[in-house]
């Protein structure tokens, strides 16, 4: 079988694009080879900087002939439908189809379609340059003279060859021969641009891989990774240091080299004072350097790097570790005055004393300062959901409240909300983004915060994805729930929320941050109150704004009136109660919703962890908002269902269910109590005594809120249930005993409904 080789060389592609890249080509060639008729066996891409590659093995060399029936309208059928027909079968005219006859139908056109088989030569000619000229680039360009015209190529980057050879391994391949805006398919490459710039001619994959690595380029990136990792581990123990790992450097550099050449770079010690997160950082987003640590260091680095050439220079790479070395070392002097500055006072420290009055802030420590800065600048949060320094004093009131629900103590919840936004104004997170929180953590250690403050300024922004952790000190938790929960409720209020794909606000990943921090409390947090909190603290805000701009303008139609100045007052309170009204009216429905919200985040959380999507809907209901007693339901109703009792349990409580709703349906008088004098069976009483203790059994047990052992309680149903359907008919002629037969159902499907509503459970 024949195989294919296709090389898109072009100047260097951003390493960012590289690997979806060549997946793209794979997916683009290979549906197109499919969809035009031809199998494979396998298809592989590769890439490096300057090369996207794809390797398909085992191709058909020609597509099957087709030979199709289709079937068209009645030969009475209107012209409109006949043309139709002509143009979906490819006829010319209605002289090319064929009439057949149905007995039942009528006379009715057919077309006879025959198309012979195409070579996959042809094939691949039209469908790599539609590829290229469709390639989906987040980014692309146009260059040279023939970007001027209409419709002229774009690429990444200027697209200067392409290698396209087909055939059988026993034959000389041939060039697939075809043309993309002047530039002309062949079996010539050129190796690495310094090393090996000369032109290569290839045949297949395997001496085209074997060509360009003894022309100094590496084809295979995985190959190129494993490559630069060895060797900066090698190097760095040689030293006797180890390298920090960094996969997404390690992915990165891959991408930026064709021929790695791993050295090591130095810088003066003097640096070390400076975090070793603001060190890394430095190196990474500059120089894409890894940094190293003495061996067995967990914290500090050492003064040494290691850096990725693409070249194998006569000085053994002397010069090139100078060079990088020179600029790591002007990038870390930068660093180092920022760290040093966010140490020091701010030079605006006399305009802050309001702001850090209405903080109570100490405006002797650093990040007091910048807190109170934060304020004074008036920084805005969102326009309809006020300033940062508002938003800061809303988590400050929201985390004092969440603090008592998780053991946290009030003052240190307090204390870490109100300086959990201060590094913003720091001039390292200003250079870092990516260090918010991290650096305020240091800064709050070194003006002597309690460590519990610190952990929680750093860890309020977590969980930030699924697989980060969730905050474990009661004083982080009680800060990370508030922020969330500010933004949550914030948001919904004014009805920017999340719709289908759109979440610009990550309002999912708060609310699944929220979901995995109440589940991992292991502590009752009712959703519902936490909303009232933050819905209070988000009334205040905006109740303040109203009334200033209320104020302002009565002041403005009653100035120099003494008896305005008191109408002015009874206005103002007239319209703060309207506000308040409305407050609570747009509440309750505001909470219901955003519940809801909070429900479909749970199911989709607890059916990652492997839980069934109809124990979760069996469990959960609308005004369900303790989000760890639906979850202990879950588990506990999860296992019970894998007992035999729980199995037989579950299939008579679902036939009790199918016969009260099939009768509730019909109109069927169902008791409204049962009647233990009517009981004309055994089996009745047995039940009714059995559900009277199930009731009781599971009632204290939920209180208790072992759902484990409610489950257990209600499996002594099992027998009496199977017995009754076995031995009473529950429609019995007489009425008054039929409906209080189905009242006795109706107590079967009460109690169970305690824990879960078993007609939703499947099986």
């Amino acid at each position: 079988m024949p195989d294919l080789l296709l090389e898109l060389r072009s100047e260097e592609i951003p390493a960012r694009m590289q690997r979806k890249a060549a997946g793209d080509l794979r997916k683009m060639l290979t549906d197109g080879l499919v969809e035009a008729g031809l199998t494979y066996e396998a298809a592989r891409e590769y890439w490096t900087p300057r090369r996207l590659t794809l390797d398909v093995r085992g191709l058909t060399a020609r597509s099957k002939d087709i030979h199709e029936d289709r079937k068209g309208p009645s030969t009475k059928a209107p012209e409109a439908a006949i043309q139709g027909f002509l143009r979906s079968a490819g006829l010319a005219s209605i002289a090319e189809a064929h009439v057949h006859s149905d007995p039942k139908k009528g006379d009715f056109y057919v077309a006879h379609i025959s198309k012979p088989g195409r070579s996959a030569e042809e094939i691949i000619a039209e469908l790599v340059p539609a590829i290229i000229r469709t390639f989906p680039w987040p980014k692309s360009m146009r260059w040279g003279p023939a970007s001027a015209r209409p419709g002229s190529l774009r690429w990444v980057r200027p697209l200067q060859s392409i290698v396209c050879t087909f055939g059988p391994e026993t034959e000389e391949p041939v060039v697939v021969d075809f043309e993309v805006d002047g530039i002309r398919s062949g079996n010539i490459t050129y190796g690495h641009r310094f090393h090996a710039p000369e032109a290569i001619k290839v045949r297949r994959f395997e001496d085209y891989a074997a060509k360009l690595e003894a022309a100094k380029v590496v084809i295979d990136a995985e190959r190129r990774k494993e490559m630069i990792a060895a060797d900066a581990r090698n190097l760095a123990f040689a030293s006797g240091l180890e390298l920090v790992e960094d996969e997404g450097l390690l992915e990165e550099v891959s991408g930026l080299v064709e021929w790695p050449v791993v050295l090591m770079g130095s810088f003066e010690d003097a640096f070390l004072q400076i975090p070793a997160e603001v060190i890394r950082l430095t190196i990474r987003a500059n120089q894409k350097c890894f940094v190293t640590r003495p061996q067995g260091s967990e914290d500090a680095l050492s003064s040494h790097f290691i850096l990725t050439s693409n070249i194998e220079a006569k000085d053994g790479g002397k010069e090139i570790a100078h060079g990088n070395g020179k600029v790591v070392r002007a990038r870390l002097s930068d660093a180092l005055y920022f760290w040093n500055t966010d140490q020091g006072d701010l030079p605006d420290i006399d305009t802050l004393k309001g702001a850090a009055s209405a903080f109570a802030l100490d405006l002797a420590k650093p990040l007091d300062q910048r807190m109170a800065r934060l304020d004074h600048l008036g920084v805005t949060f969102h326009a309809k959901l006020g300033t940062q320094g508002q938003r800061v004093q809303r988590i400050r009131s929201l985390a004092r409240e969440i603090a008592p629900l998780v053991n946290a103590e009030p003052k240190l919840a307090e204390r870490a909300a109100v300086l959990a936004k201060a590094d913003l104004q720091t001039e390292v997170v200003g250079e870092f983004p990516e260090l918010q929180g991290a650096m305020g953590r240091k800064y709050a250690l070194l003006q002597g915060e309690s460590p519990s403050v610190a952990a929680a300024i750093e860890e309020h922004y977590r969980p930030q994805g699924p697989s980060d952790r969730v905050p474990a000190d009661p004083v982080s938790v009680s800060v990370a729930l508030a922020d969330k929960l500010d933004t949550l409720v914030g948001f919904w209020t004014i009805d920017e929320k999340p719709t289908g794909s759109k979440d610009p606000y990550a309002l999912r990943r708060a609310a699944l941050g929220v979901v995995r921090i109440i589940l991992s409390a292991r502590g009752p947090l009712p959703l519902t109150r936490l909303f009232d909190a933050a819905l209070a603290q988000l009334a205040e805000t905006s109740i303040t704004k109203s009334l200033a701009a209320f104020e302002a303008k009565q002041d403005a139609i009653d100035s120099g009136d003494v008896d305005g100045e008191q109408d002015v007052d009874n206005a103002l309170a007239s319209y703060e109660a309207e506000l308040r009204r409305d407050a609570i009216a747009r509440a309750a429905p505001l909470k219901a919703d955003l519940l809801a919200f909070f429900h479909d985040r749970l199911k989709v959380y607890l059916r990652e962890l492997g839980a069934r999507h109809d124990l979760i809907d069996a469990v959960i209901t609308s005004e369900a908002d303790d989000l760890l007693a639906v979850t202990r339901r879950v588990e506990a109703l999860g296992h019970f269902l894998e007992s035999e009792d729980g199995k037989n349990l579950l299939a008579g409580t679902k036939r009790a269910a199918n016969i009260l709703a099939a009768e509730e349906k019909k109109g069927t008088a169902v008791a409204a109590h049962v009647d233990p004098a009517l009981f004309r069976e055994d089996a009745e009483k047995a039940l009714y005594a059995a559900v009277d203790q199930a009731v009781d059994s599971a009632g204290k047990e939920i209180h208790r809120e072992d759902f484990a052992a409610a489950m257990r309680a209600l499996s002594v149903l099992r027998a009496p249930v199977d017995a009754f359907f076995d031995k009473v008919l529950v429609n019995d002629e007489d009425q008054a005993v039929r409906a209080n037969r189905l009242a006795l159902l109706a107590r079967i499907r009460a109690a169970t409904d305690q824990v879960a509503d078993f007609s939703k459970i499947a099986g």
